[in-house]
């Protein structure tokens, strides 16, 4: 448009006043903000753990090659830059880094013991290579059920769990070789006697008092170990119950910076009419807070596939940037100011509509069913009183907001009845009577003439004022083939009728749509089966419904996300007992995974938020972040009772030795999710839901973790020595 308005005539300019790319532009920039703050946070924490620049280096320098190699994956795997990946890529930032950091804190460990930094790095390479390619194989694994998922459900998976395999991959690879190198070259031994800054010192107050406190405690628990076993398990008990026991949703509603107002006029209102109601809501919707500008369409029913309907229209309200917003221009402040200047308007029934999450996937947020006569009859009065009693019904339901239905099976209509017998006698194509009404009352097209160097087309139809009344009707003539003009009226019944204004098939049947919203307090999954309780109880034999556009779609994933989390907890074991040559070790990693259960489902109900998609992807990742935790302490105390330490002795000195890598880890990844927690403007809702679940989830993982893993391990370890000494004995 820019070069095409160099040519524009003087005076001329143009604007676009509505345009859906701004969300996904401004979406994406968030994100890519949300990354830049991601990595400063998670090397902030780094640096105040390790307390050693050149040690902050080595990870610091994992996040852009990783990074960019991730970007290669996406390009192997044909996916885009999008907001899904882009999520990835942020939670991957507290992913990558913790092999760095383990393996850094690892070699930091032996240089504390006088080991040069080359002796360090290999020492430490030896003690940590086979958690490393642990976690990486937890972590790719965990992703693989996801990646196979069917439909729109399966695409937002595989993109999202696919792009932190390859990072993940990449991370491992990078860990194990370049790593370890940057150790030996950029650590230094420690200057005997040097105080750190005062930060640090202050730091190290705090952080000693509390390791040495979990050390004892640690002590205590393993002691207990066979209760400590039977309170987590309980634990996770809780967690599971708790997750049952969400609100389910699919996808959260997005501000996108538009809305929409659906208008619906009486039965057999004039377009002309329809267009001066509608430059009245406009009027209305400028005086909202927060609307920019508005694009008023008449003649179309968005409620009914866009179908041409001289008494319904559709106006868009334009928001303003997000940026530009004050309090109270917020989506749902906005969406309520629509609501009450609508609420008394009399002149047409309006409907304020929240476009879907997903572009195409139904016209607008909340739920769309169609009620369908499955009887084979095409009674159209009973569909209409059908929806309108589930549509009543669920007005008065405290789940619903608002519920409507814009089928009418009683617009006024002319009904006109050939008579073929009387059309053959008279000579008259029947075809012919039916070109002549689309002609008079339509439009038809007669010829293209050229002149002043254009094109004009030639439609022909009769004057408005022959096309008033049914009378008028009578009075058009019809061509014979003998030359004649024969009157409508001598060859055609015609009456005036009643009947529906679209016909909509939905599976083939006569259908009706009900569109709605559920309130503030509930979630999706509810709305849809309170729903479809009251359809069952309203519905008689010979009529059935079915869900459609985004509702279908979050029926169609139903209870799927318990098998993933099942699948992915499945492999997660069969890979680590390949990789420990047990069944039974690996059993202490598993049983700390749902831990993190109880901090996501907490958090959930505590503030309201529902179960919907990208919680579910949070869910899946969290059990390879919480595997991570488990894997550091069992790989390590499985080390220890190698060596000849007893099971107790080996349980403590690992959970003492992993703790801080655990806690640095963690906390990176925590503090790295953030600025998702507390994201704002374009798709915010989709940030917060994915950082408040991972986020919750990895605190609860990291504070019970670190406390069950060892009693796991002892009760596990003594169970499979012990049934090794009964088999030794027979």
């Amino acid at each position: 448009m820019e070069d095409y308005a160099k040519d524009f005539p003087e005076g001329m300019t143009y604007s676009i006043p509505f345009d859906t790319t701004k969300f996904v532009s401004e979406s994406i920039n968030e994100v890519y903000r949300t990354l830049a703050e991601a990595g400063i946070l998670v090397l902030l924490v780094i640096m105040v753990f390790l307390q050693n620049w050149r040690a902050t280096l080595i990870p610091a320098t994992t996040v852009p090659v990783t990074i960019i190699g991730a970007f290669a994956g996406m390009a192997l795997l044909g996916f885009s830059i999008n907001l899904l990946t882009l999520f990835a890529i942020v939670l991957a930032i507290g992913i990558v880094v913790d092999d760095a950091i383990v393996i850094v804190e690892g070699a930091s460990q032996h240089i504390e013991r006088g080991k040069t930094p080359k002796q360090a790095a290999i020492d430490a390479m030896r003690d940590l290579f086979g958690p490393v390619i642990g976690i990486t194989l937890v972590l790719m694994s965990v992703f693989l059920p996801p990646a196979f998922m069917p439909g729109l459900t399966g695409q937002m998976y595989r993109q999202f769990a696919l792009v932190i395999a390859v990072t993940a991959l990449i991370s491992a690879v990078n860990a194990v070789t370049l790593k370890p190198t940057q150790c030996a070259l950029w650590l230094r031994q420690i200057e005997p006697g040097k105080k750190k800054n005062l930060f640090f010192r202050g730091f190290n107050s705090v952080y000693e008092p509390v390791e040495s406190a979990y050390t004892r405690l640690i002590q205590r628990m393993v002691k207990q170990s066979g209760l400590m076993v039977v309170i987590a398990l309980a634990l996770v008990a809780v967690a599971g119950w708790g997750l049952m026991h969400v609100p389910t949703g699919f996808i959260p509603t997005e501000d996108q910076g538009y809305m929409m107002v659906s208008v619906q006029l009486p039965d057999g209102a004039s377009l002309e009419r329809t267009e001066l109601v509608m430059d009245k809501i406009v009027q209305l919707g400028h005086d909202v807070p927060g609307v920019a500008q508005s694009i008023a369409i008449g003649g179309i029913s968005p409620l009914e596939n866009t179908a041409s309907l001289a008494n319904a229209g559709i106006v868009y309200f334009m928001l303003k940037d997000w940026g530009e917003r004050g309090k109270g221009e917020d989506l749902l402040s906005i969406y309520n100011n629509f609501n009450q200047k609508l609420a008394n308007f009399q002149e047409a029934a309006t409907l304020v509509l929240v476009p879907p999450p997903i572009q195409g996937l139904g016209l607008s947020g909340g739920f769309q069913m169609q009620v369908e006569l499955t009887d084979g009859t095409y009674d159209f009065g009973r569909l209409q009183d059908m929806a309108n009693a589930i549509a009543d019904s669920a007005k008065t339901n405290p789940a619903i907001r608002m519920a409507f239905t814009p089928f009418r099976a009683q617009v006024p209509q002319i009904e006109v009845t050939v008579d073929p017998a009387k059309a053959e006698t008279l000579n008259v194509p029947v075809g012919d009577i039916y070109g002549t009404l689309q002609t008079y009352l339509g439009s038809s097209f007669v010829t293209l003439f050229t002149k002043f160097g254009h094109n004009f087309m030639v439609f022909a139809q009769s004057d408005t004022k022959q096309r008033l009344t049914a009378e008028d009707l009578r009075n058009y003539y019809v061509r014979s083939q003998t030359g004649n003009m024969v009157p409508l009226g001598t060859l055609a019944d015609i009456r005036s009728t009643v009947g529906p204004s679209v016909i909509t098939l939905y599976n083939l049947f006569p259908s009706a749509t009900i569109n709605g919203a559920a309130n503030q307090a509930f979630s999706s999954g509810q709305t849809l089966d309170t729903m479809q309780s009251i359809a069952e109880k309203t519905l008689g034999p010979g009529m059935s419904f079915e869900w459609t556009g985004m509702s279908y779609q979050e029926k169609l994933v139903g209870s799927s996300v318990y098998l993933i989390f099942g699948m992915a907890i499945l492999l997660v074991y069969l890979v680590l007992a390949g990789q420990y040559e047990s069944w039974l070790t690996p059993a202490a990693v598993i049983f700390a995974v749902p831990l993190a259960l109880l901090g996501t489902v907490g958090a959930m109900l505590a503030i309201g938020f529902a179960n919907n998609i990208y919680v579910q992807i949070g869910l899946v990742l969290l059990i390879a972040l919480s595997a991570k935790n488990a894997i550091l302490i069992v790989e390590m105390a499985r080390a220890h009772r190698a060596a000849g330490k007893g099971i107790l002795e080996a349980a403590v000195e690992s959970a003492q030795m992993r703790f801080r890598p655990i806690i640095m880890t963690s906390f990176a990844f925590i503090l790295g999710v953030m600025p998702l927690v507390f994201a704002s403007g374009a798709g915010a809702s989709a940030r917060k839901s994915l950082g408040i679940a991972v986020s919750t989830g990895m605190l609860a993982s990291t504070c019970l973790a670190v406390l069950f893993v060892p009693a796991f391990f002892v009760v596990l370890q003594r169970f499979a020595e012990r049934k090794k000494r009964e088999q030794t004995a027979d």
